[in-house]
């Protein structure tokens, strides 16, 4: 039988203590982490979202209004049955009120199907597929730090607007991959450029050197590299060693983060153009909570934006349950409240949740510093343009959520 779930949380559950009553009294919740604990998207959410997650608890200062708050982690494997079966198991038997994170878009969809069959409440970090809050959108979802959507018309449209008019692409073979290649197609065409060609590999690769030399073949302007994680690193540095770059092609790195860029290095990182809808650097709110988060890292890294997603959904999901008075343990009824609550957090700035769900903040559009302009450990980003949030994120007028129509 497949191991379900990893109920191991850094130095433990977070319990704060206090009474709850039944009813809309209730102040007891559960929340549960769903993510990659030790694989290849362990860096981007991992054992750093369970950390943002009792961060956020912490800071709403709720104890001390006798709620009583536990976090959970499970790891999901990157496998869609495995996710979906804790997700169930959270539900039924552990009594989880929320679930949060959940990278890997595959494993992302199959949770939001158990989230509403269960009436809880889903904030997906880590997941891009703009399908959650398109076609697949759900009244018990919120999708709250960046899509395919937007990666695909930030990154995709700059480079496109800059000259890339041919593009290859080089997706990861599942429900991210897809999306993200898929959306990008439609930026890169409506701009009047061309895809030539694309390949798609196994999630978790290790040697993408066949793959590359197709790529560099096709002689596009871009390679487009629709996948994530530990797999975006592995391309990029098998296209160094290729030359692809020297050589005149573009890489497109749809989707980086942080943690990437360092484990890459800024010899082999720079230039690179990519979007983020938090970075650590950008204000003073985000440096503030940054240190802090780094200080209790095991590994002192910066957060990702996922990680900083998963802090600001859970600081929004608990402050509108306490001005419901309690926790109704009916996820649509809390969803829709916190619809209906402006957006508020020191890492997205002011925002709102829109009717399909999809969390609305600016897009950043940065590109990798060289060595030379790097003034210390984690400074690696230039911030080449922000993109308002009614830029950024797929219209409402172009959207397949059924919620809309209601």
């Amino acid at each position: 039988m497949k191991k379900l779930i990893t109920a191991l949380v850094l130095g433990g559950a977070v319990c704060f203590a206090g009474g709850g009553t039944a009813s809309a009294q209730d102040k007891t919740v559960k929340i549960g982490v769903l993510n990659d604990q030790s694989g290849l998207y362990a860096d981007i959410g991992g054992p750093g979202s369970v950390l943002a997650a009792q961060m956020a608890v912490e800071d709403t200062g709720f104890k001390a209004k006798g709620w009583t708050i536990d976090v959970i982690a499970g790891d999901h494997q990157n496998k869609p049955d495995v996710g979906a079966n804790i997700a169930r198991q959270w539900f039924d038997v552990d009594k989880v009120d929320i679930i949060v994170d959940v990278p890997n878009s595959g494993v992302g969809l199959a949770v939001n199907n158990v989230v509403k069959e269960k009436n809880g409440v889903y904030i997906n970090s880590g997941a891009a597929t703009s399908d959650l809050t398109n076609a697949q959108c759900s009244p018990n979802t919120v999708h709250w730090t960046y899509d395919t959507y937007a990666l695909a018309h930030t990154t995709g449209g700059a480079l496109v607007k800059a000259g890339g008019d041919t593009w290859f692409f080089l997706t990861a073979d599942y429900a991210f991959g897809a999306a993200l290649e898929r959306d990008t197609t439609a930026v890169v065409t409506a701009a009047g450029g061309k895809v030539v060609g694309g390949v798609k590999h196994p999630i978790n690769t290790s040697d993408f050197s066949s793959f590359l030399l197709q790529a560099q073949a096709s002689k596009a302007k871009v390679i487009g590299l629709a996948n994530a994680g530990g797999d975006t690193s592995n391309s990029i540095k098998q296209a160094a060693e290729f030359g692809i770059v020297a050589g005149g092609q573009k890489l497109a790195a749809l989707l980086l983060f942080i943690t990437d860029v360092n484990a890459l290095g800024l010899n082999v990182a720079q230039g690179l153009n990519f979007t983020e809808t938090f970075y650590w650097d950008l204000n003073e709110g985000t440096r503030a909570f940054a240190k802090r988060f780094q200080e209790r890292m095991r590994n002192k890294a910066m957060p990702t934006m996922d990680q900083a997603g998963v802090y600001a959904g859970v600081l929004h999901y608990l402050k509108v349950l306490d001005a419901m008075g309690g926790n109704p343990h009916d996820g649509a009824k809390v969803v829709a409240a916190m619809k209906a609550t402006p957006t508020d957090d020191p890492l997205f700035g002011k925002g709102e949740i829109r009717g399909d769900g999809r969390k609305m903040h600016p897009a950043y559009l940065f590109e990798v510093k060289k060595p030379s302009e790097s003034k210390g450990p984690w400074d690696y980003y230039k911030l080449i343009a922000t993109v308002p949030a009614d830029q950024a994120f797929t219209p409402l007028a172009d959207s397949k959520c059924p919620l809309l129509k209601k």
